[in-house]
């Protein structure tokens, strides 16, 4: 049996806090062993209880969250950070990415998905939140390449995908669940999913989210 991803959760609102861990709790293969509301507290728990992966929030009440990582990286902590946080602020996002996190999550992400999101930075992934990629790229930075120069160059490359896909493609990398792709574009979740199949499968990628981080760094959007 395949050992639990290990979790710690450094949020400062218990109620917050009680609901993720919650989620993982009753999710398979994942054990939250520490929790945080500080981030002195974090960077001693994380030392002494070594997770596979840590939640961090930003907004602490003692220190910021880069303060958090800064000197866990300086204590050689192999523990993957994810930033969860309703904060979308560009140089935070800029310097969180440069100092080594592997995922940045706005707070708003289901459920499910977090989940996921969590197993694909534990098998050595990284994951963007759609809501920031604008700002890495607009940005020029190196962590999602500066988009081509049109959607056309990213067609050439993929020509086998069709129109609808192109469209569907979109709105995944929007976020879109296929229920919402199915409403936004008046066709079944049915032919939604397959659609998605469907992309996934001609840019030989693994699932939705490699589907749209490919996207983003070929230039559609």
């Amino acid at each position: 049996m395949t050992d639990p991803i290990k979790l710690m959760l450094v949020e400062d609102h218990k109620l917050i806090r009680v609901g993720i861990r919650t989620l993982f709790d009753e999710a398979d293969g994942y054990e939250v062993i520490a929790e945080a509301e500080t981030g002195r507290e974090a960077i001693s728990k994380a030392l002494s209880n070594k997770p596979d992966i840590i939640l961090l929030d930003l907004g602490l009440p003692d220190m910021n969250g880069i303060k958090v990582i800064k000197k866990l990286t300086e204590e050689n902590q192999n523990s993957k950070i994810i930033i969860l946080s309703s904060r979308n602020n560009e140089d935070e996002i800029l310097k969180v990415f440069s100092l080594g996190v592997y995922a940045y999550v706005i707070k708003d992400i289901s459920t499910e998905m977090l989940l996921y999101i969590v197993k694909t930075v534990h098998e050595g992934g990284m994951w963007i939140d759609p809501k920031i990629v604008p700002v890495l790229r607009d940005r020029n930075e190196k962590i999602v390449p500066q988009k081509q120069t049109s959607r056309a160059m990213f067609k050439n490359t993929h020509s086998n995908l069709t129109q609808r896909e192109y469209e569907v493609l979109k709105l995944v990398v929007d976020g879109k669940s296929n229920n919402d792709i199915a409403e936004t574009l008046c066709i079944s979740e049915h032919t939604a999913k397959a659609h998605v199949c469907n992309i996934i499968q001609k840019l030989l990628v693994d699932d939705r989210t490699q589907a749209a981080v490919k996207a983003i760094k070929e230039g559609i959007v």
